[in-house]
């Protein structure tokens, strides 16, 4: 027999954790903790009180409860001592049919733990989908989170006991995400596809009017159709564009969507969530043979990473009206042209053809885009949306300092004109002076000394400045203290230096009326709204140049990573940013009624 909020609500304490026990091992203080801040309206009301609860316990308790929990795979499992939850969890990902090899080297990675942390390795084992990790996953998530800091890996147990509990929950209330399941499972179909070279490796890599390029946009077409778009086609650039009209066809439309190509080795998330939401979104409408007063055109845009042609953006440029004319004579590795890959990919290749691609943003009420966060920040305080407050501006310098390259045994360190530690004084200069100023940071991400050898005090450094602020003004005064640093350095070392600005974006701060809509769509499912600039850039840049924008961020995995295989995300966070994608239309519905 399922539990549902009405009954939890008005449950008695005793009669209310008696219907939360077992969520947490051998720690019903949480639940009890938590049941005092009834009444709750959503589930997800429900998991943030919990974590909350969790949190103000302190270290000592948390530890305790880390503790509490089996070994995988471990004694407790052999002599079925389990609870019933934790034997359930590792039943499903077959943990209890190890052959000799797996077992063993699990028990060897049990004691390695152990002695490294001093507790149990806690990991939610039925995985991001529920449906549980292969025992292949399992292992090697043990092995590289042997590596993190036991602060991070601290918080990573708490972090994964949390999605243990929530799916404990769901159990409970006999609750299945299921239109989150499907976005996840969107995200695997799509992930199929991949560049040669890299899917032979395993590898997701989708680069522009590749095969596996066009084989996702031929699927993201199918999905439209079968989703109930009334119109769907691919663009003069590649982006497949669906439009699902409103109650009158003529109406302004909602524009939303992200970028379905990757970088090299990338995730399964970044861009392409926002185009499965929208989908999903239409789909539900469609079923329910619903129209609104405005129409929804969902982008999937070819282009924004840059990989195969230095043409980032060149997906949402083109609606912007911003395509570069000498973008089509750039040439990629094998020396193929843009124009060349256009024909061949059955792309018109003109500008006439591309200029006609540009949207009247009369025509649109705004740009709404949900994007995986690519960071740590949701990660960290657990929660599953964070509502994009702006979007970083930026600058980026290919620098170079030259001094003079000497013998390294024979020059006095008085006497030295060395590059490379001339661009590391700096390098902790922009750290500190980036760390001085909230939503500001400056990083150096490539460091060459050309021709260096182990013995030679480097004559030369070339390096990369990224500086990014919420605010083109702070973004520019950071510029403006790195690159009078340097020269202060440079000056007093002896040595020449150049920076050429090679890159700057604007900021992008949201357009307020449309953050408050995603605030209160996140409001509608009981969780706090939380504001957050977003470091990376975004298709949503470049639609802010001619109409109102504005972004929800979804929780990652694994620290959030981005730009990496090990982008993540839960079934569960899909499913709320599904619905909070639902509640903007609702609120554009009565707005505009």
């Amino acid at each position: 027999m399922t539990t549902t909020l009405d009954q939890l609500n008005a449950a008695t304490p005793d009669e209310a954790a008696r219907l939360l026990d077992g969520l947490y091992e051998h720690s019903p203080w949480i639940a009890e903790r938590a049941l005092r801040r009834r009444p709750f309206v959503s589930l997800a009301q429900l998991k943030r009180a919990l974590v909350e609860a969790l949190a103000e316990g302190g270290r000592d308790a948390q530890l305790a409860l880390i503790r509490a929990h089996p070994e995988l795979a471990g004694k407790a499992m052999v002599a079925k001592a389990l609870t019933a939850e934790s034997t359930h969890e590792q039943t499903a990902s077959g943990l209890t049919h190890c052959s000799a090899e797996e077992f063993a080297r699990i028990q060897r990675l049990n004691a390695d733990y152990n002695a490294r942390f001093g507790w149990p390795f806690i990991l939610a084992v039925r995985g991001p989908r529920g449906v549980g990790l292969a025992r292949a996953e399992i292992i090697d998530t043990f092995a590289r989170r042997l590596a993190n800091h036991p602060d991070f890996e601290f918080a990573e147990c708490l972090r994964n006991i949390h999605r243990i509990a929530e799916m404990r929950l769901a159990d409970k209330f006999g609750f299945e995400p299921v239109l989150g399941n499907q976005v996840w499972d969107c995200a695997e179909i799509l992930a199929r596809h991949t560049d040669p070279g890299y899917a032979e490796l395993g590898q997701l890599t989708v680069t522009y009017l590749t095969d596996a390029h066009l084989a996702c946009q031929a699927q993201l077409r199918r999905w439209m159709h079968d989703c109930g778009f009334d119109e769907v086609r691919v663009d003069a650039v590649g982006n497949v564009v669906g439009v699902y009209h409103g109650s009158d066809a003529a109406a302004k439309r909602l524009l939303t969507g992200s970028h379905y190509d990757t970088v090299r080795n990338g995730g399964k998330y970044d861009g392409r969530l926002g185009i499965f939401v929208p989908l999903v979104a239409v789909r539900e409408l469609h079923r329910a043979g619903r129209r609104l007063p405005f129409g929804i055109e969902v982008i999937g845009f070819a282009e924004e990473e840059g990989q195969r042609y230095k043409a980032t953006f060149l997906g949402s440029g083109s609606v912007t009206g911003d395509f570069d004319p000498a973008w089509l004579e750039q040439r990629d590795a094998d020396g193929i042209t843009m124009r060349e890959a256009m024909r061949a990919a059955g792309l018109p290749a003109t500008l006439e053809a591309i200029h006609a691609e540009r949207r009247d943003p009369s025509r649109y009420l705004g740009f709404v885009e949900v994007h995986i966060e690519q960071g740590p920040v949701l990660n960290e305080l657990d929660l599953p949306l964070g509502v994009v407050s702006s979007i970083n501006g930026s600058v980026r310098y290919a620098c170079e300092v030259r001094g003079m390259a000497s013998h390294a045994g024979t020059t006095p360190m008085d006497r030295r004109r060395d590059a490379a530690v001339a661009v590391a004084e700096l390098a902790l200069y922009v750290e500190r002076r980036a760390a001085g100023v909230p939503e500001v940071v400056g990083t150096i991400g490539m460091l060459d000394v050309p021709n260096g050898s182990i013995n030679v005090v480097p004559g030369r450094c070339r390096f990369s400045l990224d500086l990014r602020a919420t605010t083109d003004a702070a973004r520019d005064a950071l510029a403006g203290d790195v690159l009078a640093e340097l020269a202060a350095i440079c000056e007093r070392r002896g040595l020449a230096y150049q920076a050429e600005e090679t890159m700057r974006a604007a900021a992008a701060p949201s357009a307020p009326a449309w953050q408050k809509r995603w605030e209160r769509a996140v409001e509608s499912l009981g969780l706090p709204v939380f504001r957050m600039p977003s470091g990376a850039g975004h298709d949503a840049m470049k639609l802010h140049e001619v109409m109102p924008q504005a972004m929800l961020f979804v929780r990652g995995l694994n620290a959030g990573i981005s730009h990496n295989p090990l982008e993540s995300s839960t079934n569960d966070d899909a499913d709320l940013s599904v619905r909070a994608f639902r509640h903007l239309l609702d609120q554009l519905n009565e707005e505009l009624s």
